[in-house]
């Protein structure tokens, strides 16, 4: 990986993503944070190299799901326009879809103000599902507090594919 050094304590990569953290030589006294409105990517990627992603619906803005990225991710992404993630358990780059046929095509990327998550606006193709349960969010179940017990209620059971046909082919 070919690094520019930026500063004491920043280098750029090949892919202009900020490595490590940028010098704060005009940052205020005091428990304050600067305010970055800047237009530098300078993701604060975790102790492991990955930053949070959220993809949501283009159309409707539902949140489908929430994954990983690394830098590979990332760049797969922004270089293929479909979504790509770190699988934290396989412990490897994982193009969604690339099985089910559930592609997430991205059709905008927005960084947080703090530039420690990623929001996706994609459109699932195939079945438009983006759960591996066969839901098209993976956010099909609401939290209740009942009786003084925490309890998940099933709010979309709807199905468009049936996960036992896609992956245990």
């Amino acid at each position: 990986m070919t690094k520019t050094k930026i500063g004491s304590s920043a280098e750029l990569n090949e892919n202009g993503v900020l490595l490590g953290d940028a010098p704060l030589d005009d940052a205020p006294l005091g428990d304050a944070l600067p305010v970055d409105e800047t237009t530098h990517f300078q993701p604060k990627w975790d102790a492991n190299g990955l930053i949070l992603a959220i993809a949501a619906d283009r159309i409707d803005n539902t949140p489908l799901m929430v994954a990983y990225m690394n830098e590979e991710a990332l760049v797969q992404t922004l270089e293929t326009g479909e979504a790509h993630f770190y699988s934290r358990s396989r412990k490897a780059l994982w193009h969604k879809g690339g099985t089910s046929g559930n592609v997430l095509t991205v059709h905008d990327i927005r960084v947080d103000c703090d530039q420690d998550a990623i929001w996706l606006a994609v459109e699932a193709q195939g079945h438009g599902a983006a759960c591996h349960t066969g839901r098209k969010s993976c956010f099909y179940r609401s939290l209740t507090k009942t009786d003084g017990k925490m309890r998940l209620s099933i709010e979309d059971d709807a199905r468009l594919f049936n996960p036992d046909e896609v992956y245990n082919k």
